[in-house]
């Protein structure tokens, strides 16, 4: 350190706080120097050994500033009692003295020049650590799957084909529609990390229904690192809340609380009861409205429902829409058209008009279908009757170069163009995805267990809901006589170690089963129902979740089967049957998702003789509702429901001719489904060539062993310890000596991290490390926003360079202020311009490479490095001249290209939407537009590019 003595008044620069501002001398006392720093109203005492602080030493010809803001432009320098006097002319040429007492303490070296020469030289690790943070920053600009990394999911291909689709759009408005169990909320997240990580969007507001509020807010956090804020009635009138006083002192207006946070959750049903609240969100701004479960969305030619009219105003007011729903068409087309209309009600104005369109479409389905086995395998020859179809809806230059085609694979590679294109122009692909599991492997195998019980005697005639009788007559205590209630305490009993979902049609029933297994039997349960609140039920969902302390089942209403996500248990339980077949499949899509690893078991135990029995009967040998997925199911019902209940109710007794009808019925309709399979929609839902070029990306991108290596080293510079917490997780902890007030994301108390996709999946309690996390992202902003690592000097040994020759590394970056919406990293990722040259202009960038250079410098005593700086001052400035001379030409050769990107990638993306826009009606003209000014403007900023410099390192050669 340096081996200057201290004086009170002294001006002193903190080298690991820059941000404090000039620090004053206060004290010295037993080998410790207090220092002020009235800029941010800190002090700090250091040791005089080895004080991180660096003397602020202002040179001839330097600009200052005093406290009351006098500036002078220095002239000569005296030292009085180990103080500093700067002599110097104002603007108008008058002379002033200041001393280094009274210079303005506001000012900070950030600049790697200004730290230079004011001695803040850093060391050859954090000069190195910049360097690599700009690279890698450089590697995910430039990486197609920028935006999808920082999620913790499984790398599935139509959920990131969706996302990587969606996700780079401007304003994306469309209708995510995958059937129940492929992520809808996954792929929802994606877009909605990707637009925001990308400067898409800025202001997110997420509509749901009032059960699964905070299911979506620890979804955003959890698996995407979204810190959303909850809006609940009563969170929005404590934001609301204005004094009286100061209301009527300074008429002052209730604050608007949708202003108060840039991401927010909200149930809709705050916008369905109270108009104001729906009156305030729509004075703000919105870049993207997500709205779950919006098939509950009421809409009719003669009637709208509250909550379709709240959905529809905040859908014309925000930039983008993203619709969830699990039932685009199959609660009618009348329905389907209602919520496409959200999305763009220009292009969806006239119901009929809609449905004749549709009807258009069926011609191309059919095309797309005989394609697909052609494009996909290389056929001999394609039929002549396929050609003249196709010539009716794509370039005519595609369908000669089929014909034209030498070979099989040749054909095959122009037919997948052709496809590209009918994909492109036709149908609702552009605004609806709709992935079945006809396309997505992953999914379990379902095992039905019935479970045949003789009735009690007190039970003479059950019913569909013996309970109920059964409560009638003992009330409380019926759980006891229950046999379906003996059976599952015993079956609990004999599988100790697994979790169970129990469903049943009442929360009374819940809670008195829950209550029974709990108090009389002993086991660890926990009951879940719309009589609980939204914490409550988390709770609940949290303590059935524990893996280890957890409770061994869940005893749900049949609000279980609805939003909720349990695919960490295999086993299900339904204590009774729903009515309708698209309950029983909600129920068992509980477990039957994406992600469950077993095979799920349902257990379905009824009473002999009983409705129950026959109601399972229907479901398991009509439909076969229980082991496959029954999208026919509703159909049939509807065409049976009243059979079935006068069944049920004991009116008749036909029962073996409604199950030869239900079988028959199912197998008809399931031919006619699979006859008229929107190949169309499915193929643009998830085009397998796109998804695996972005999973590749994702894999390169992810590099676990690069960003744990950096990180380890971002740690060591801050001073964050890390200790083993197994083979593939760390425990990180703030240090005793961190070098920053507060490191990125890191609590107080320590975090858990691991660099591991698996790991992450399998313990959600641990942090995902990616290059997209904020721990991660706000470490590398940390180094690169500040002073940290942008001077360095260092002492080189190569026989080819005299000794006494002075070298300078520089790094230049290209600085372009364009709004972050414009997505500039797309074209010009931030790309360091690295210069090597000695004083007489050499550059020797090629010669020495960074690789060839590192393993050759030897590191100096700070206080060496601080002399040479201050010797050699006037020959480093000359340095960074020549350097800039030296990299102007790459600096225009970045620019070119950075200009050819633009018009080669948005210029292409323009010419082809404006072509689509001829054929597809789906292509909205606002987003035509939108990009047309994006490239002008991009343009526009490029052309104002100036070079800026980085970093620079002092070398001398020994």
């Amino acid at each position: 350190m340096s081996q200057q003595t201290f004086e009170m008044g002294q001006r002193w620069i903190s080298d690991t706080e820059a941000e404090l501002g000039l620090g004053l001398v206060l004290e010295v006392e037993d080998r410790l120097v207090t220092l002020s720093f009235p800029a941010a109203g800190e002090r700090r005492t250091y040791s005089m050994n080895n004080a991180p602080i660096s003397r602020v030493r202002y040179q001839r010809g330097d600009s200052i500033r005093s406290a009351e803001g006098l500036r002078i432009k220095v002239t000569a320098i005296h030292e009085e009692g180990g103080l500093l006097i700067y002599q110097g002319l104002d603007p108008e040429g008058r002379e002033h003295a200041i001393e280094e007492i009274d210079l303005d303490s506001f000012v900070q070296f950030s600049a790697p020049m200004d730290r230079l020469f004011s001695g803040q030289v850093d060391s050859l690790k954090r000069f190195n650590l910049r360097l690599e943070t700009l690279e890698y920053l450089k590697q995910q600009q430039s990486s197609p799957s920028y935006g999808l990394l920082g999620a913790r999911v499984q790398l599935l291909p139509h959920q990131l084909y969706i996302a990587n689709e969606v996700g780079n759009r401007f304003a994306p408005r469309v209708l995510l529609a995958d059937e129940v169990g492929l992520g809808k909320t996954i792929e929802a997240g994606l877009v909605v990390h990707q637009q925001l990580i990308n400067g898409r969007a800025n202001r997110v507001l997420i509509l749901v229904p009032d059960s699964l509020v905070h299911q979506w807010l620890v979804e955003m956090l959890r698996r995407f690192n979204l810190q959303f804020s909850l809006f609940t009635e009563e969170r929005l009138r404590d934001l609301s809340i204005v004094d009286d006083d100061e209301l009527s002192m300074h008429e002052v207006e209730a604050p608007n609380p949708f202003e108060t946070s840039q991401l927010i959750i909200c149930p809709l049903s705050v916008f369905v009861d109270d108009e104001v609240r729906l009156d305030q969100a729509l004075s703000v701004h919105w870049d993207l409205l997500l709205v779950d479960e919006a098939h509950h969305l009421k809409w009719s030619v003669d009637s709208v429902s509250d909550e379709y009219r709240a959905v529809e105003s905040l859908a014309a007011k925000a930039l983008g829409l993203l619709l969830l729903t699990a039932t685009p068409e199959q609660l009618g087309v009348e329905s389907h058209f209602a919520r496409l209309r959200l999305l763009d009600p220009d292009r969806y104005y006239d119901l009929e008009a809609f449905k004749r369109q549709e009807g258009e479409y069926a011609d191309v389905n059919a095309l797309v279908q005989k394609i697909v086995p052609v494009a996909s395998v290389a056929q001999a020859a394609v039929a002549d009757s396929v050609l003249a179809q196709l010539r009716d809806f794509v370039d005519a230059e595609v369908v000669q170069q089929i014909v034209n085609s030498e070979d099989a694979l040749e054909r095959a590679s122009h037919l997948q163009v052709a496809l590209n294109q009918l994909l492109d122009r036709h149908g609702t692909g552009r605004v609806l995805f709709r992935n079945t599991r006809h396309g997505v492997e992953g999914f379990p195998a379902r095992h039905v267990h019935p479970v045949a019980l003789q009735a009690p005697d007190v039970l003479m005639d059950p019913d569909l809901l013996p309970e109920q009788q059964l409560r009638e007559d003992m009330g409380d205590t019926w759980p006891e006589f229950d046999a379906r209630v003996t059976w599952l305490s015993q079956w609990l009993r004999e599988h100790r170690g697994e979790k169970v979902l129990v469903i049943c049609a009442s929360a009374e029933t819940a809670l008195d089963l829950e209550s029974h297994l709990r108090l009389s039997e002993g086991f660890a349960v926990s009951a879940f129902h719309e009589g609980l609140s939204l914490v409550a039920r988390d709770r609940a969902a949290a303590y059935f979740a524990d893996i280890d302390e957890g409770a061994q089942a869940l005893i749900c209403s049949e609000i279980g089967s609805e939003g909720r996500n349990f695919q960490f248990a295999s086993n299900l339980v339904m204590f009774d049957l729903p009515k309708h077949p698209d309950l029983l499949e909600q129920r068992i899509g509980r477990l039957d998702r994406i992600g469950q690893r077993n095979d799920v078991h349902i257990w379905v135990p009824y009473y002999e003789f009983s409705p129950q029995e026959k109601l399972f009967s229907w479901y398991h040998d009509g439909l076969n509702a229980f082991e496959e997925v029954c999208h026919v199911g509703a159909a049939v019902y509807d065409q049976q429901c009243e059979m079935i209940a006068a069944v049920l109710e004991g009116e008749t007794d036909d029962w073996d001719a409604i199950i030869d009808a239900a079988r028959s019925q199912t197998q008809e309709l399931k031919a006619v489904l699979e006859a008229g399979r929107n190949r169309l929609l499915e193929l643009n839902s998830c085009r397998m060539d796109v998804a695996d070029g972005v999973i590749e990306a994702l894999i390169e991108q992810e590099g676990r062993g690069q960003l744990e290596d950096y990180m380890s080293r971002v740690f060591d510079a801050y001073g964050v310890e890390q200790e083993p917490h197994s083979s593939v997780s760390l425990v990180l902890h703030p240090g005793d000596h961190m070098q920053c007030a507060h490191f990125p994301a890191l609590p107080g108390d320590g975090v858990t991290v691991t660099y591991q996709r698996e790991m992450a999946l399998s313990r959600e309690d641990i942090e995902f490390l990616t290059w997209e996390h904020p721990m991660v992202a706000g470490a590398m902003d940390m180094v690169l926003s500040g002073g940290f690592g942008n001077t360095s000097v260092a002492t080189i040994k190569l026989g080819p360079i005299k000794p006494g020759t002075l070298m300078l590394e520089a790094v230049f970056l290209l600085n372009v202020a364009a709004p972050s919406a414009l997505q500039l990293f797309r074209y010009l990722p931030l790309t360091p311009l690295r210069v090597l040259v000695d004083m007489s202009g050499r550059d020797l960038t090629d010669v020495l490479t960074s690789e060839k250079l590192q393993p050759l410098l030897q590191k100096l005593p700070r206080n060496t490095a601080q002399q040479i700086a201050k010797q050699a001052r006037d020959p480093i400035a000359e340095l960074v001249k020549k350097a800039q001379l030296a990299v102007a030409p790459r600096q225009e050769a970045l620019l070119a290209q950075a200009q050819a990107n633009l018009t080669e990638k948005l210029g292409d993306e323009v010419a082809r939407l404006a072509a689509l826009a001829k054929v597809n009606p789906a292509i909205r003209p606002q987003e035509v537009e939108q990009l047309k000014k994006d490239q002008q403007a991009l343009l526009e900023y490029l052309s104002a590019a100036a070079l800026k410099l980085d970093a620079l390192r002092v070398i001398l050669a020994t």
